[in-house]
């Protein structure tokens, strides 16, 4: 059985990141850029992906890569999570890396994106709905793709056509800004009909490939849930200690203790279902893909009712614009219909373990 425990590697992992988004990315930052058409703090992709080598976690250290594991991306996603940052790292790092690398091609154009994207010089999005589900890759086609996660952040675009998966330069497609729930996370529709392009696959492969990239995001989307969740709840938690009312702290009124109690006995569940689900992708497991869909039909709920908590439980303050909650509990609804929902996850479940649905 595997440790899911984190190890001293993945701790000062944490830790770096953590110092990096303090700097970089903190909540005044994120805040004031929200409303700007470019959310992405100046500076921090640069430092994330090429200072530290977060981007290259999952690459191999023959194609320029750190050769970690998928249990280090998620500790970056918790991270990431927890300070709701605007970054590409799961669109880019996570899911059109995985994608590349389910190619297994060691030279040629799919072996130089890699490098490029691990040495964070270039950022590549898989051009698919951010809705789509591992188990719903759609059919190659040539008409404009709605809500593509952080594509107007994009260098490269990974497009699935009918005949293979074409490597599209961002600059030859028409990429169209639309109006996201989550505004740390820009959408844009995508119209790369126009645009020739690298062919990196058949048709067979890409849809493979498109597949194992999806299920590789999935999984560690879990991660970003976690954390997001356990910032509303220690935030919720220093708040309520806090504030004041009848001269006691409103933390310490039983009907309160009661709500924080059952949201911690979530976030316990959402961490053990979010790091099985890194470990099992991380090493290959037979099951990782139910390890997956558990992960996340579990973790999205969690992270949606940790970030309304959060909200409710600051009162009046956790309703303005100013206080992050908001931002909190965009990014979890959002995150909660990304790469499947959590219905579609359990539909997932359901089949995999030959469960039939009630008549």
């Amino acid at each position: 059985m595997s440790d899911l425990l984190y190890s001293q590697t993945e701790d000062d992992l944490r830790a770096a990141i953590r110092s990096l988004l303090a700097d970089r990315a903190d909540t005044a930052t994120v805040l004031g850029r929200i409303e700007t058409p470019n959310p992405y703090p100046p500076g921090l992709w640069e430092a994330l992906a090429g200072g530290i080598g977060a981007a290259g976690l999952l690459v191999p250290e023959k194609l320029g890569g750190q050769g970690a594991s998928h249990r280090e991306a998620a500790v970056v996603l918790e991270e990431l999570g927890r300070a709701v940052t605007p970054a590409p790292y799961l669109t880019s790092a996570v899911v059109a890396t995985g994608t590349l690398l389910a190619l297994g091609a060691e030279t040629g154009p799919v072996a130089d994106l890699l490098g490029a994207l691990a040495r964070g010089e270039r950022v590549a999005v898989l051009a698919v709905p951010f809705s789509t589900a591992p188990d719903g890759v759609p059919a190659g086609s040539e008409a404009p793709v709605p809500a593509v996660a952080d594509a107007v952040a994009a260098d490269v675009l990974l497009v699935p056509r009918a005949d293979g998966l074409y490597a599209v330069e961002a600059a030859d497609a028409v990429v169209t800004p639309r109006s996201p729930l989550d505004l740390t996370r820009p959408l844009a529709s995508v119209d790369a009909s126009g645009a020739r392009g690298t062919r990196l696959a058949d048709a067979a492969a890409a849809r493979e490939a498109v597949r194992r990239g999806l299920l590789t995001g999935a999984g560690l989307l879990a991660s970003e849930q976690l954390g997001l969740a356990e910032w509303c709840l220690e935030e919720t938690v220093r708040h309520t200690r806090d504030r004041h009312q009848f001269n006691r702290p409103v933390g310490s009124f039983q009907a309160l203790k009661h709500r924080m109690a059952q949201l911690w006995l979530e976030l316990v569940g959402a961490r053990a279902a979010a790091r099985a689900a890194a470990d099992a992708l991380a090493t290959g497991a037979e099951d990782a893909e139910l390890t997956v869909a558990v992960a996340q039909a579990y973790c999205s709920k969690a992270a949606v009712r940790a970030a309304e908590e959060c909200v409710q439980l600051h009162g009046g303050i956790g309703m303005t614009w100013e206080h992050p909650a908001h931002l909190a509990l965009k990014r979890a609804k959002s995150d909660a219909i990304a790469l499947g929902s959590s219905g579609r996850h359990q539909d997932a479940i359901a089949a995999l373990v030959d469960l039939p649905a009630p008549a």
